[in-house]
């Protein structure tokens, strides 16, 4: 059974960085697609940021200039790096990977908190 775990969230003040990161037991070289998404309170789950194998990289507006998400083969490790953090980036952040169209295997999450 595969297992992702993210780490690397936390609390920030606005204008800030964080680094999340999301070590997958499994190959992510294999995998057909990789991101994050995030749910603030009382809000759905929502996507921040996918890449896919095949082709090119989908931002949520929202963060497009401000987060990169990439990864890393040889640490089987996809990794979001958030720049200029605002409070509306408050969330829990879920890394997730498809290898297997249909199949996405999730995170346990990682708490993130831009205070106002």
């Amino acid at each position: 059974q595969v297992q992702l775990v993210e780490s690397g969230g936390g609390l920030v003040p606005p204008g800030g960085s964080l680094r999340l990161a999301c070590a997958a037991t499994g190959t992510i070289s294999s995998a057909i697609a990789m991101g994050w998404y995030r749910q603030a309170p009382g809000k759905q789950r929502e996507l921040v940021a996918v890449l896919f194998i095949t082709g090119p990289t989908n931002y949520a507006d929202s963060v497009k200039g401000r987060f990169t998400v990439s990864r890393d083969n040889a640490k089987n490790t996809v990794y979001l790096q958030m720049n200029s953090l605002k409070p509306e980036d408050t969330a829990i952040y879920y890394c997730t990977v498809t290898w297997k169209a249909g199949t996405p295997y999730w995170g346990q999450g990682t708490q993130v908190t831009i205070p106002s």
